[in-house]
């Protein structure tokens, strides 16, 4: 394969990014109804929104992508990125596409004078772990969560 590309998603991307949802969907044993991602599809191509949609590509094929958001918080001035979501399809695992996204991530985040990027992962996604541990630094934080 080629060197990867990483670039915003557009919106002529929906057909191949939609196939990679879903795979990140199932890896996390959950789905989603049609409208919901309808809706953050239009999101990451609306201006007036804080959330970003990342894709790399290899042999001009899209093979894995990002999505970030800014926000603000209560520690510091600055926004602050959290990576919502990285996937890479399972035939384009190490070629480091992973890394990738998240090195522009970084620079996105950097360019838009976050202090942070964060994200989140299970405890039990040990290929991710591996790559995040070379990348980031472990919080040790607990994530809790209320669905209402």
């Amino acid at each position: 394969m080629s060197a990867l590309q990483v670039r915003a998603l557009v919106p002529a991307d929906r057909a191949a990014w939609e196939p990679l949802w879903q795979g990140y969907l199932a890896f996390y044993k959950t789905t989603l109804n049609p409208d919901v991602t309808d809706a953050i599809w239009a999101r990451f191509h609306d201006p007036a929104e804080p959330v970003f949609a990342l894709g790399a590509f290899a042999d001009q094929r899209l093979v894995g992508f990002a999505h970030y958001l800014f926000h603000r918080g209560t520690w510091s001035v600055s926004d602050r990125c959290y990576l919502e979501d990285l996937f890479v399809a399972d035939d384009a695992r190490r070629l480091g596409a992973g890394r990738a996204l998240i090195l522009a991530v970084v620079e996105a985040a950097r360019a838009r004078g976050s202090e942070r990027v964060y994200w989140h992962t299970d405890e039990t996604n040990r290929t991710a772990r591996s790559l995040y541990d070379r990348l980031a630094v472990y919080s040790g934080m607990i994530q809790y969560r209320k669905d209402l």
